[in-house]
């Protein structure tokens, strides 16, 4: 991402580029952490990524570096680029972790909670479709900008369904467990040691 956003507004200040991604949200979709941008401008300068082309200071204000793309820095912006584009990769989201552990839950409450999540994802789904239809982004950004805003939206509906249609199931008393696991005495063995999962 940093090497994306200096070779867009090259040459650009560190600030620049950590308010652009910003703007982005790119703290939010691609893990870029607001705090993380200027080491991250150091490093690829030292792996002869990036290169200082100045440094101008105004008033009393901090000098700043301005930073250009390398040719070794294209190589690798266009690498990156391309296996991303090519390779598909799920996305890590912290929900998995918790809901591996869905029976450690109390049904109502996890029911309760997947409800809660869709009527979250549909507040932002709503917000994200004011956002598509307004100036901002129909006059004021590039078209794939509106295409991003459209691929969240689809995966959150698709959640939405999936949350909806699973607190059903889980409200159901559905086991969670297959009946040939429950019956395999190694799973048996299991329970005896942790008897507080919920079948």
């Amino acid at each position: 991402m940093i090497l994306g956003a200096v070779r867009l507004a090259q040459p650009v200040h560190g600030y620049d580029v950590r308010r652009e991604l910003l703007s982005w949200g790119a703290d939010r979709w691609a893990n870029v952490q607001p705090g993380s941008i200027y080491h991250g401008l150091r490093k690829l300068t030292e792996e002869g990524m990036l290169r200082e082309v100045g440094t101008d200071q105004v008033g009393g204000r901090p000098a700043r570096t301005s930073y250009e793309i390398t040719d070794k820095g294209e190589a690798e912006f266009e690498t990156l680029l391309r296996d991303l584009w090519w390779n598909v990769s799920p996305p890590t989201d912290p929900f998995f972790a918790a809901f591996s552990f869905v029976p450690a839950l109390p049904r109502s409450e996890a029911s309760a909670a997947l409800r809660n999540r869709a009527s979250v994802l549909r507040a932002s789904v709503e917000g994200m479709r004011s956002s598509l239809e307004s100036r901002w982004i129909s006059e004021l950004k590039p078209a794939h900008v509106g295409w991003m805003f459209e691929l969240s939206i689809a995966r959150m509906e698709g959640e939405i369904a999936w949350c909806e249609r699973i607190a059903e199931l889980i409200d159901s008393g559905v086991s969670y467990l297959p009946d040939s696991l429950r019956e395999s005495p190694e799973f048996r063995e299991y329970l005896d040691r942790t008897s507080n999962i919920q079948r």
